[in-house]
Parts: C-alpha cells; sequence; structure tokens
C-alpha cells in the first residue's frame, strides 16, 4: 500500500475532509488533494505535518553506499 492510500483512509477513518487535514497540517487544500491523486512532490516537512494529525508514525531507513 503507497503512502497517498494509507493518508486517505486514515483521514476517511477519521472522519475528516481534505479541508479539515488541511488546515489541521497547516497546509495548503491542493496540496493534499495532490498527495492522495499520487500527483505533486511534497516535501518531507508537509508530510511529517499531515502524519501526525493522522496519528501516523513513518518509520525511514538511510542506505549507505561504499
Amino acid at each position: 500500500m503507497e503512502l497517498k492510500d494509507i493518508m486517505k483512509q486514515r483521514r476517511e477513518t477519521l472522519s475528516l475532509t481534505q479541508q479539515d487535514l488541511a488546515e489541521m497540517a497547516q497546509v495548503g487544500f491542493a496540496t493534499i488533494k495532490d498527495i492522495e491523486r499520487g500527483k505533486g512532490n511534497p516535501s518531507l516537512n508537509t508530510i511529517k505535518k499531515i502524519l501526525v494529525v493522522l496519528g501516523i508514525e513513518i518509520d525511514y531507513k538511510v542506505r549507505q553506499t561504499i
């Protein structure tokens, strides 16, 4: 499952509209729409704001190449 799908499913579970989420995360409404459609290129900071509102933790690993 992709991040966009996880975000949309969680938003709907919380009974939030895209506008609600945008306001709570302090990001643009168009940003939420674009992410859920798989469009755009949001910054990591924007994603973090949205995930905090949705109560989702993100786990990331940095791969080191030699």
